[in-house]
């Protein structure tokens, strides 16, 4: 994924403990990768007093100890920050390899996905033919955001940059999977959603009992993996909210 045209970057305060880096006012393909790259390299290189470090899609937030940061630290935090940026809208916009890969079965079509054949004939194609580009797609999570561990998965090609639905669909299940503006989300819980829904995985994104209640984590790799129905059935039932979920640690 490579930039069209330069990005700016901007850092703005959010509070007294915060700064957001902005790459964009819109999602940005570039500008995508852009935040991605930052807060990668930022938490790598986390400076003294920086406490939290949020990617959203096209923006870091960094909030730090205000206690332990004064007014000339500050000016110093803001201005590292500010050299990053431009260090990384330099380039090079291409995706960090990813240190982990996902592989989650989701059963597509019909019951699973009843707008799966909408889907397939706004982005001009058979619904054989779209289940087989969305589990061969390179994906990335984005961002986790909107609900505890829910991911923003992305980016699919130009054809899949489909509008939300003029009308929101008051309810979706747990494992759900929608798409909209070259994106995927898979919901954790029941939920309403103005995006299309096209399958449904037995993985849950968040759970709270859960050692780690949320596995998910801004920059993995994510294949989907066409299950059947009766298969997602059987490991909803069998109560592993890993839902037959691999992961691979890659580096």
């Amino acid at each position: 994924m490579s930039a069209a045209a330069p990005l700016t970057a901007e850092v703005l305060p959010a509070g007294l403990d915060g700064f957001i880096i902005r790459f964009a006012l819109t999602p940005d393909p570039a500008a995508m990768v852009a935040a991605r790259r930052f807060a990668n390299r930022l938490e790598d290189e986390a400076p003294k007093g920086v406490t939290e470090i949020a990617p959203a899609l096209v923006t870091v937030l960094v909030r730090f100890d205000c206690a332990r940061t004064g007014r000339a630290d500050r000016s110093a935090l803001r201005a590292r920050m500010e050299a990053m940026a431009q260090e990384v809208i330099a380039g090079p916009l291409d995706m960090p390899d990813p240190a982990r890969r996902w592989t989650i079965p989701v059963a597509f079509g019909a019951a699973n996905g009843p707008q799966l054949a909408q889907v397939a004939g706004a982005v001009g194609t058979s619904e054989e033919a779209a289940v087989r580009d969305i589990c061969a797609a390179d994906l990335r999570v984005l961002t986790i955001g909107f609900a505890p561990g829910q991911p923003y998965v992305g980016l699919l090609p130009e054809a899949w940059n489909l509008p939300r639905m003029a009308e929101l669909n008051p309810s979706v299940p747990a494992g759900a999977l929608v798409v909209a503006v070259r994106q995927f989300v898979l919901f954790g819980a029941e939920s309403a959603t103005g995006w299309q829904q096209v399958g449904r995985a037995a993985f849950r994104t968040f759970v709270p009992a859960r050692e780690e209640p949320t596995l998910l984590q801004g920059g993995d790799a994510i294949r989907f993996a066409h299950a059947t129905p009766a298969e997602i059935d059987t490991l909803e039932k069998g109560g592993d909210p890993m839902g037959g979920a691999r992961l691979e640690v890659l580096r």
